[in-house]
């Protein structure tokens, strides 16, 4: 979450930032509000527990002077105060709670560096691969589901017959291509970032942490009966792995990765973009995480994006890197870059990794801070990204390496996780 002390320093700025994401100033109007009367709230029961303690001191001397009459008088000041002190806290407590929820709902303050811009369509192209674009055949013009049917790689049908719509099935080569793409991602950053394998049900507290809740909560798979969700990306167990904790400055950037399956009711897609794997409920996806301080963070954020980016080129994959502008950036990021691939069969670019660059609002969230160097506590920030989600790269890697004979030819760096073997015979 923002800084509570950012908008009571500087409403108007804090205004100004939000709008960039389409947030209404009235919105800050109303937290300014709200906070004002939370302090209010919070000055009054503080007022009356001070004069709970001078009345009790005095009882105290009272006693001790032996002047039970004036004892029991401001005993009874006492009890009276005390009862008003435990109507006081409730409100306060209850003014607090509105501020931090709406605190909750509001998305993280833009960077300086994000572009303006109000949706996917002002995203801001830097770069892409190769420089020159590839021309493609007729026979990788085929949609990877109608590949993956013809080769028994992949069976929508039988995921659906287990699990409803939109949870694939994979198959025979179409497995051991997940699998193969799953152990070259974790071996590829295994040098700099430790792997973690992080439980893919977490608590409430856990999902709030990230950002994911209470506003997405739609999004998101909930066993009620255990109150346990189930993760929409390891970003979410691996963001409050430190939860409420310290860390020392001397141990940052601390780096991690982990595999892990991936849950999302896509509750908004009905009917787009929902053939074969363009959008599932269920993925695999190697995720990148990072706690750092604020100084290292940006370069960190550079880094995760050219990882993604050497992992596309050793795939042989067309792809180009989008800077998100304000519009379009996650609720809990302040600057994201997007990594999207050309998948020729379905004639569509495909977002594979986001890599965002939180600052401190899910460490606010998580209560995640550092020791500094001078022994002051400060909020670490935080940074996140695919690196990558196996679904879409899947399709692409299908469609793209498809010959003319109706084989599949699999990138040279995959070999050593497919027994050596690169192609995926026709049928």
């Amino acid at each position: 979450m923002i800084d509570i002390r950012l908008v009571r320093e500087d409403p108007g700025n804090i205004k100004a930032a939000l709008a960039r994401r389409g947030v209404d100033p009235s919105e800050i109007d109303d937290l300014v509000a709200l906070d004002a009367a939370s302090r209010a709230a919070v000055g009054a029961r503080d007022e009356v527990r001070a004069e709970i303690k001078v009345l009790s001191k005095q009882v105290g001397e009272a006693r001790r002077d032996g002047d039970s009459a004036t004892a029991e008088t401001l005993a009874e000041q006492s009890r009276a105060a005390g009862e008003r002190e435990r109507e006081l806290n409730t409100e306060a407590e209850a003014a607090q709670e509105a501020v931090r929820q709406k605190l909750l709902y509001l998305p993280n303050l833009p960077a300086e560096e994000t572009p303006d811009g109000a949706g996917p369509d002002e995203n801001v192209e830097l770069r892409s691969w190769p420089e020159t674009a590839p021309t493609y055949a007729d026979h990788q013009r085929v949609p990877h589901w109608d590949i993956g049917v013809e080769l028994g790689l992949l069976d929508m049908e039988r995921g659906a017959k287990l699990s409803g719509s939109m949870f694939p099935l994979y198959r025979g080569y179409g497995a051991r291509l997940l699998r193969a793409l799953t152990s070259f991602a974790l071996d590829s950053h295994a040098e700099e970032f430790e792997e973690v394998r992080p439980p893919t049900m977490v608590l409430t507290d856990t999902m709030i942490s990230t950002g994911h809740l209470p506003k997405f909560s739609d999004e998101a798979y909930h066993l009620e009966r255990d109150d346990l969700w189930a993760i929409p990306t390891a970003e979410v167990p691996l963001t409050s792995m430190w939860r409420g904790d310290i860390l020392d400055e001397a141990d940052l950037p601390l780096r991690l990765t982990a595999a892990t399956a991936c849950f999302r009711r896509e509750a908004g897609a009905a009917g787009r973009d929902t053939r074969g794997l363009l959008r599932v409920h269920e993925f695999d996806k190697v995720e990148l995480f990072a706690y750092c301080t604020p100084d290292q963070a940006r370069d960190l954020l550079e880094t995760m994006v050219a990882r993604g980016e050497r992992m596309l080129q050793d795939l042989g994959l067309q792809y180009r890197v989008l800077e998100l502008c304000a519009g379009d950036t996650g609720n809990s990021a302040a600057h994201t870059y997007d990594l999207e691939v050309y998948s020729p069969g379905v004639d569509m670019w495909l977002e594979v990794s986001s890599v965002s660059w939180c600052s401190d609002y899910q460490a606010r969230r998580a209560n995640i801070r550092y020791r500094q160097a001078d022994g002051n506590l400060a909020f670490v920030h935080t940074l996140n990204g695919s690196a990558l989600a196996w679904a879409r790269i899947w399709a692409a890697l299908v469609e793209t390496g498809r010959q003319a004979d109706g084989s599949i030819v699999l990138p040279e760096v995959l070999a050593p996780y497919l027994r050596g073997e690169r192609v995926i015979p026709a049928a």
